[in-house]
């Protein structure tokens, strides 16, 4: 009862109904059940809107294209006021987040030493780039787990792992000097498990002496590590001299669109019968898994689904080559592709079973 005069009380805030609850004696908790429940059920609406995309027929109809099979332009193309480009830039601590973003603004708007892990909460800033509208956010340093002890570190990280997942498109900085370690390969892992755009810039370039021994370096890093999303874009650059801006923006536009690639079914099928025919799925127990067509679920990342007679028995191996070969046909670079498998109906069982009938 004794919190009931603040329960009153937050009407005032024009937030709606509050809800009282006990967590501890399981009060008010039906009420809260159905507070969310209608936020769920929108939830799962929409999650099964884009299952049911994945099939041919209802991909079409759920998927608005032109005559040529193409999606129709954005009303509102992004990097507009309305829309500006959401740009995560993460890291490890002191690797030049916070500078790189002052040089970017032309002016000390965020505060930089070099401490590590000066940067405690994911702060966000509007950005004006070639006319094009883009939202930074900056965010904490992220050390390996085992190092975090403290509870402010552990919020401020965690700040910063959601910046990523409401991101568009995620530059992570690396420092020339000691580059990809472990600790900036988990990050890398981490974008491509939530399913974000990539560009690695490799800040303090200006301290490196041998430049051409450490670009290649940087080139065997990129194809012994990048395997989930290859073709990254990868920038030097040098955020306390402002070099290298121009040329990274230009590369975080391209992960974009690449992003937001579509191909249309015709084009999907028509390479799914060249890539089939020149390295066939493998024989399992005596018979060939077959693929018989393919189309794109949804975008952001592009998402590609395959209908195969025996999806389960097809290896992972192959599974990479045909991410490979559709990112090198389709030019979609610097993004993580999601490829997944269904399972057709058997026609010859229907009429089995109409006979039996």
């Amino acid at each position: 009862k004794a919190g009931e005069s603040g329960l009153y009380e937050s009407f005032s805030l024009g937030l709606g109904d509050p809800i009282g609850i006990s967590a501890e004696h399981g009060e008010g908790l039906s009420d809260l059940y159905d507070a969310l429940k209608p936020l769920v059920d929108r939830i799962d609406e929409e999650e099964a809107l884009a299952a049911a995309g994945a099939e041919v027929e209802e991909a079409r109809t759920n998927i608005a294209v032109d005559e040529d099979g193409e999606p129709p332009e954005e009303d509102e193309p992004v990097g507009t006021t309305e829309r500006p480009l959401r740009v995560a830039i993460v890291g490890r601590p002191n690797a030049g987040k916070s500078t790189l973003i002052n040089s970017m603004l032309g002016e000390d708007r965020m505060l930089t030493g070099p401490e590590a892990g000066i940067t405690r909460d994911s702060i966000s800033v509007e950005w004006q780039w070639h006319d094009r509208h883009i939202k930074l956010f900056d965010t904490a340093g992220i050390r390996r787990k085992a190092r975090v002890q403290e509870k402010l570190e552990k919020l401020s990280v965690a700040d910063a792992l959601r910046a990523i997942k409401f991101a568009e498109v995620v530059v992570i900085t690396l420092d020339a000097t000691n580059s990809f370690e472990k600790q900036d390969l988990q990050i890398i892992e981490l974008v491509a498990r939530e399913g974000r755009a990539l560009v690695v810039a490799i800040n303090k370039w200006d301290l490196i002496e041998d430049r051409e021994e450490a670009w290649k370096r940087i080139k065997d890093a990129n194809e012994r590590y990048f395997n989930q999303i290859r073709g990254v874009q990868i920038v030097t650059m040098s955020g306390i001299q402002g070099q290298g801006i121009d040329k990274l923006f230009e590369s975080v536009f391209k992960a974009y669109e690449a992003w937001n690639s579509r191909v249309s079914t015709s084009k999907l099928n028509r390479w799914l019968d060249k890539v089939t025919i020149n390295h066939p799925p493998p024989a399992v127990a005596g018979r060939r898994v077959r693929l018989r067509y393919m189309t794109q679920a949804k975008t952001r990342p592009p998402h590609f689904v395959a209908f195969a007679s025996r999806p389960e028995q097809l290896p992972e191996s192959y599974t990479r080559y045909l991410v490979n070969k559709l990112r090198e046909t389709f030019n979609i670079h610097g993004t993580p592709i999601r490829l997944s498998y269904r399972k057709g109906e058997n026609p010859y069982a229907v009429k089995k079973k109409r006979k039996i009938q």
